[in-house]
């Protein structure tokens, strides 16, 4: 009796383990994040993040790794947020040039709201860290992959500029809506998400859409 009882209860100390192991490697990422963004990541110590997450460095460790493997945890929050594929989704089945752009434009526009920080922190920590280059070189060329999906959508509906290739469009998707694009409208000059979105959607139906008579 007694060792079924044990059987019974196993299950539910092994979830409240699972539990515990998760809030604890969130508190880590938050803490992480937050000194990233507000001592710049190369002056940041596993130390420091295990103070600000209030618990023992060896935990950080067994957690989430070095300082380089959590950062590069939370450059993944960004690019496996479920809103880039529902966007790509979006884009894919548009049934008008104008609304597939503005898909693209506001799912891009979330995901970059939603980790504008880490984006920040990823672009000036590349340029002291060459793991972190490395990390940016994939993301950039992932974003960009996932922007020539508009392109392709473009084409198929017969609504691609006149003269553009596939190629030269991803390259103005990348100039318009890439990383470097809301951080400099956003954290840089002050606009607001609403006021950028809305300038680069108008932006990327001017340069990519054709005109109704095919101009």
């Amino acid at each position: 009796m007694s060792a079924q009882t044990g059987d019974r209860r196993r299950p539910y100390r092994n979830d409240r383990r699972a539990e515990a192991a998760a809030g604890t490697r969130t508190a880590i990422l938050d803490a992480a994040l937050r000194l990233f963004v507000a001592h710049g990541y190369a002056k940041v110590t596993i130390g420091d993040i295990a103070r600000e997450a209030g618990i023992a460095v060896p935990t950080v460790y067994a957690s989430t790794g070095g300082k380089s493997a959590i950062l590069t945890v939370l450059i993944n929050r960004g690019v496996d947020d479920p809103v880039v594929e529902r966007t790509l989704d979006a884009v894919r089945t548009a049934t008008d040039a104008e609304a597939a752009v503005a898909a693209l434009a506001h799912g891009v526009r979330l995901d970059n709201e939603r980790h504008l920080d880490v984006v920040q922190v990823m672009i000036t920590a590349a340029a002291v860290e060459q793991h972190v280059e490395e990390e940016l070189r994939r993301v950039s060329a992932a974003y960009r992959q996932a922007l020539g999906v508009l392109a392709e959508r473009l084409a198929e509906l017969g609504a691609l500029r006149p003269g553009l290739s596939m190629e030269r469009a991803t390259d103005m998707l990348w100039f318009l809506f890439g990383l470097p694009s809301w951080r400099l409208f956003v954290a840089e000059h002050g606009w607001s998400w609403d006021e950028t979105e809305r300038w680069l959607t108008e932006q990327a139906v001017a340069a990519l859409v054709a005109e109704p008579n095919g101009d």
